[in-house]
């Protein structure tokens, strides 16, 4: 087999390893990771470079990483939140404990894979902040390298006893097998000899036989009240394409007998996957002994540990069900900010620093919960507190007009307003924008007849203008179908923001504003949870029929003029409304302006 070169967690090399960190919360993957460090249970491990079987291994020194962890995606698809979870605890234990994490693509079905999927999780794990590259190796590793040793590994439990070819029908076998209440029955086939047997499969290996037609299967026990240890299938004949091996294969292995010897042959120390893994755990360690003894694998073995996968309120994460969102045009594509994908999280404006710490704060367990999908947003809301530029926007514009403006400040005049770009950042600077006769405000923030506790425009009410002036209601136009058109109001001379006497006059209410004479026009998607049941697809139920209609609303808004100069991904906060960031794909500096709600700034959700 080949031996693609090294790979490693991150900035440090693995001959630099770093102490575990205090400061992160003990769960029971890192106690068991201390456990292992202070016993010593993998200081013999030896590492060559590169991923090797045992021989190729026992040429190395010994492993300088402290522990080796992994995150093995199949690339049939893009990357979501659950998945992010699993990377930031991959890669973050490596780091933390003085380790390496391999980023290697689980491509051992053909038929489902492409490598527009491979690209887009490079991309995914290098977005949220990770790298498994050292000097001269930016290469992440790939099941299929290994296909040489895996049909390697396959012949020598042939000729042991410990597999054997099965020609019966898939049905036949699948009633063979029995269930929890009934044992299995051996296939007619379980009998022959390890010659016949390896014979067989190489007539598999050749393309002699049908798809579908026979398997291997790994002889271990019908009776054995674990199902997934009455002789697992784990070669099947399927003559595909493959992405990276091409025809060169028309036999391929099934995922339970490839992911151990790929973490093997890696020197895998903890193998961490999600809990309906823990079932396959057995027949993963059963193989691990079995070519342990027939020295083809290194010893100490790799340890398989599960922790509950993420179910995230309000979601659908299965790859199938995405999919199906994608082909069925219920979404715009994979990266729709509606979608819990990678890419549509960060069009949305999720950042890496969110989703990390959403990952830390839902924490590692062994039991299955639902985690509310206001957490997300609240780690999103918490990052962007601190580094998103504020600035202001309309986004239900209606006209008000300061009818003695041109005797106030004089005709056609213009005044030069500035505000902080952060209130707690100073040395970021100020925007700057003007005021003018007209501006354009919010039409929520004018009632003529004004409900309780308002405190915004209505006849005879004073607000502030904020960062300008304070003004007076006077009323507001109406057109022939009673509908408001145009707010008027007066200016209150010497009280803009920042001037000697604004405080004079004393108000309650303070509204946003962009000038007529400067404001930019602007597109605003406002995106709402996809799903308005909190568990779209439980229970076996139709995830499309809690859809969400109104889960998009396009509006024409009009934004102060620094945000013409944003940058796509730019995240900012629209005060008083929310978070927003500059579209990806569709916002040009300059040319056009298009925000995506990112995030309100305060959850209210069913409220």
């Amino acid at each position: 087999m080949s031996h693609p070169p090294a790979a490693t967690s991150g900035a440090k090399s693995p001959a630099a390893p770093e102490a575990p960190n205090p400061g992160k919360a003990s769960n029971f993957l890192r106690q068991i990771i201390e456990h292992d460090l202070a016993a010593g249970t993998y200081a013999t491990r030896r590492w060559a470079g590169s991923p090797g079987d045992a021989a190729h291994q026992a040429a190395g020194p010994l492993d300088p990483a402290r522990i080796r962890t992994r995150f093995p995606p199949e690339p049939n698809g893009y990357l979501h939140v659950g998945h992010a979870k699993s990377i930031c605890l991959n890669f973050g234990l490596a780091r933390d404990f003085g380790g390496v994490c391999h980023l290697r693509f689980d491509d051992t079905n053909p038929e489902k894979e492409d490598t527009e999927y491979v690209n887009s999780i490079i991309d995914a794990v290098r977005w949220l902040g990770f790298d498994w590259s050292q000097p001269g190796n930016d290469k992440p590793y790939q099941a299929s390298d290994y296909f040489d040793f895996m049909y390697r590994a396959a012949e020598s439990l042939i000729q042991a006893g410990h597999a054997y070819v099965d020609e019966q029908t898939p049905e036949q076998m699948r009633a063979s097998r029995g269930d929890f209440g009934k044992p299995g029955v051996n296939s007619p086939f379980r009998s022959r000899t390890p010659p016949e047997n390896l014979a067989r499969f190489r007539e598999m290996r050749d393309g002699l036989h049908a798809d579908g037609s026979m398997v291997l299967r790994a002889k271990i026990d019908m009776a054995s009240p674990n199902i997934n240890l009455r002789d697992p299938a784990i070669y099947r004949i399927r003559r595909a394409t493959h992405h990276n091996t091409g025809d060169t294969w028309c036999i391929y292995p099934m995922y339970t007998f490839a992911h151990p010897i790929e973490d093997a042959l890696e020197q895998i120390t903890h193998s961490i996957c999600t809990l309906e893994f823990e079932d396959q755990r057995p027949f993963y360690d059963w193989l691990m002994e079995r070519l342990i003894e027939a020295g083809l694998l290194a010893s100490p073995p790799p340890k398989q540990y599960e922790f509950a996968r993420l179910n995230l309120s309000y979601v659908v994460t299965s790859k199938r069900k995405l999919a199906q969102l994608v082909t069925e045009a219920k979404v715009n594509g994979w990266d729709d900010p509606r979608m819990p994908t990678i890419v549509g999280l960060r069009r949305r404006g999720y950042t890496p620093a969110s989703l990390q710490l959403f990952a830390e704060r839902i924490g590692v367990t062994k039991s299955d919960s639902w985690i509310d999908y206001s957490t997300l947003e609240g780690c999103l809301r918490e990052d962007l507190d601190g580094s998103a530029s504020r600035a202001m926007a309309v986004l239900d514009p209606i006209k008000l007009v300061l009818t003695n403006w041109d005797d106030v400040m004089g005709a056609g005049a213009l005044d030069a307003c500035s505000a902080p770009r952060h209130p707690h950042h100073p040395a970021l600077g100020n925007r700057e924008f003007v005021m003018g006769r007209e501006v354009w405000i919010e039409r929520s923030d004018f009632e003529e007849t004004p409900p309780a506790g308002f405190f915004r425009l209505f006849p005879g009410n004073k607000v502030r203008l904020k960062y300008g002036h304070i003004i007076e209601c006077a009323g507001a136009l109406k057109d022939a179908n009673g509908d408001i058109t145009e707010v008027h109001a007066t200016l209150i001379p010497d009280t803009k923001s920042g001037t000697p006497g604004s405080s004079s006059v004393k108000v309650k209410g303070v509204i946003t504003w962009v000038g007529a004479h400067d404001g930019v026009a602007a597109e605003v998607r406002m995106y709402d949870r996809l799903f308005s049941d909190e568990q779209p697809d439980a229970g076996g139920k139709d995830f499309l029929e809690s859809l969400n209609l109104h889960s998009l609303k396009i509006v024409p808004a009009i934004v102060e003029p620094s945000l013409a100069h944003a940058l796509p991904d730019q995240k900012f906060q629209f005060e008083r409304l929310g978070y927003f960031v500059a579209d990806r794909i569709d916002h040009v500096a300059g040319a056009k302006a298009v925000f995506n709600l990112a995030v309100g700034l305060k959850d209210s959700w069913g409220k």
